[in-house]
């Protein structure tokens, strides 16, 4: 009897509401799976949908959707002779739930819905759906007429419980569940399940990785087993970026490492490993086997299939591994990046727009762009023939092929210096270098016409002239002053975001970044209405002392001399 399995997890780059692109990058997955010899295919919570829909989840059009792109993949010769376990909504008895639907030939296995729900920071969950609370409890769900029609099922199991194959037993968890003080896999593990499997939408927080990968290696080290995590992957429309990290583990070590950062729509991981290696490793551990022996146990929905072939094949199985970790100036080199790749190709604009204050939270913005370009053009190098599309279409060039990051940023970046007769000779000149070596669209002007037209509307008004303290002017009016600069930088910004490219020619806008970092966002230490209002802010989560080291680590990285002086502020 044959003990080695092939199991397939993947990271899809999901867009919320993209019916038919999400089901494209699916069948894409399931298909790279099945050339792998895998036998089983996780995806990424709520894949079929996207999972930053928010409250579109409360409209009845995206569960219809969802159920048509379920019905596609149920037909699709794609699906067949593989276990596909897929992420979307669904409604039981009149409540919405965030729910996995595992199926094979055409017919559903078993609907799991998720029960535990994210619901702090950036997650809402519970605004949305229900968490399943009865605890290895199943019921009847009565499918749609368009799902019975493809299935030829009345009703399916509802709930939480575990599928029993021919060689194996595999158990579900969602996301949240995972980070849970008491997640369903110990309990699960307890009753036998061998293969633990966890759909994310988990987004990048700097030093995530780390826990992440914490987690899912002491799933199995206490108790054994195989455990598969996927993810989301890319800002699927919201402000959060999602950074894949798709593994497979078993008994304690990682056997498959996915990327955190690509711009790759679909990836996927495979691993061959044994399930004896899952027995031998439990049957040495007493602790665990007392408390099995006494663990109250899941439904289990039997499958007429195998994970297995029936006699071995001559597949080596997979090797363990070390989980290679990005340092910290890399997470903010490449995911802000890939955020920033995402943002621009969906919002159909021509590329960005940074005021360049020779400042060192608006160099990190640049040097972030620059990072991107260089994405770009590894990606295009590589045969990435998506992101080819997508740079012809963002330059409204169809036979354009980058292949130099400065040549890409120059097309994609306008950096502009915005002088006031208080500016420095210093920041223009750190503004200039670093535009220069990064190949930017460099425009340097001057505000002062613009606040002396400001200032004069003011007087004729009040017949009052405000003055700087240095001039013997008052708090109030220095402060006036200094934001009365800062706003019309702001209003300043957006008209040459808006014309900047059709005074040159070239169609389109660019949206405007923005530079304020966490710090000063918590402190409140800024001018509302000034640069720090803009399209988009990608330093926005980085602390000043993280947004150091990644200037540094881009001097080093990117040969960018203009980051070496020791003025940067």
């Amino acid at each position: 009897m044959g003990r080695k399995v092939t199991v397939a997890t993947c990271a899809l780059n999901q867009w919320a509401l993209d019916f038919e692109g999400n089901l494209q990058r699916i069948l894409k997955s399931i298909e790279i799976a099945k050339q792998k010899g895998a036998r089983y295919r996780l995806g990424p919570e709520l894949e079929i949908c996207g999972y930053g829909c928010w409250d579109h989840y409360h409209e009845s059009d995206t569960l219809l959707h969802s159920l048509q792109v379920l019905a596609a993949l149920l037909v699709s010769p794609v699906t067949q002779d593989i276990i596909c376990d897929v992420g979307m909504p669904v409604m039981h008895r009149g409540v919405r739930y965030n729910c996995r639907v595992l199926f094979l030939n055409r017919r559903i296995l078993l609907i799991r819905p998720k029960m535990a729900l994210a619901n702090e920071g950036n997650y809402q969950e519970l605004r949305w759906f229900t968490p399943w609370s009865r605890s290895r409890q199943t019921e009847e769900y009565f499918l749609p007429r368009m799902i019975q029609e493809v299935t030829e099922q009345e009703t399916v199991p509802f709930g939480d419980a575990v599928l029993a194959t021919q060689d194996t037993c595999i158990g579900s968890e969602v996301c949240e569940e995972l980070w849970t003080p008491h997640s369903p896999h110990i309990d699960m593990g307890l009753d036998g399940v061998e293969i633990f499997t966890n759909a994310s939408g988990s987004h990048h927080v700097l030093r995530k990785a780390h826990a992440r990968v914490d987690l899912v290696t002491m799933a199995t080290s206490k108790n054994g087993g195989i455990y598969l995590l996927a993810n989301q992957k890319g800002c699927d429309g919201d402000r959060l970026y999602y950074d894949g990290c798709a593994m497979v583990a078993m008994n304690g070590r990682v056997f498959a490492q996915g990327s955190q950062f690509s711009l790759a729509d679909v990836e996927v991981l495979t691993a061959t490993l044994d399930l004896e290696d899952v027995r031998s490793y439990r049957a040495e551990i007493s602790s665990r086997n007392l408390a099995a022996s006494r663990v109250s146990p899941y439904p289990r929905v039997k499958v007429d299939f195998a994970l297995s072939h029936r006699e071995d094949v001559p597949e080596p199985l997979s090797e363990a591994l070390e989980w290679k970790y990005h340092s910290v100036g890399e997470e903010i080199s490449l995911g802000p990046a890939c955020w920033l790749w995402d943002f621009l190709r969906r919002s159909q604009q021509a590329g960005f727009f940074l005021p360049l204050s020779g400042g060192i939270d608006s160099a990190a913005t640049a040097c972030l762009v620059y990072s991107m370009c260089h994405q770009v053009c590894e990606a295009v190098k590589d045969g990435n023939q998506d992101v080819l599309a997508d740079v012809r279409a963002i330059t409204s060039q169809v036979s354009y092929t980058p292949q130099d990051p400065q040549e890409l940023c120059g097309r994609l970046l306008t950096t502009c210096y915005m002088a006031s007769e208080n500016s420095s000779q210093e920041t223009s000149d750190r503004a200039r270098e670093l535009a220069e070596q990064i190949g930017s669209h460099h425009v340097r002007l001057s505000i002062d016409p613009a606040v002396k037209a400001v200032m004069g509307i003011f007087h004729l008004v009040t017949g009052k002239s405000p003055r700087f303290a240095a001039h013997g002017g008052s708090s109030r009016e220095n402060v006036a002053l200094q934001n009365i600069q800062a706003r019309l930088r702001m209003v300043i910004t957006y008209l040459f975001a808006q014309l900047s490219l059709w005074s040159r020619g070239a169609g389109g806008g660019l949206l405007v970044l923005g530079s304020t970092n966490v710090d000063e966002s918590l402190l409140g230490y800024l001018t509302k209405y000034d640069c720090s209002s803009a399209d988009i802010n990608p330093i926005g989560g980085v602390s000043k002392t993280d947004l150091r080291t990644f200037v540094q680590f881009c001097a080093e990285r990117f040969q960018l001399p203009a980051l070496q002086r020791k003025t940067w502020g």
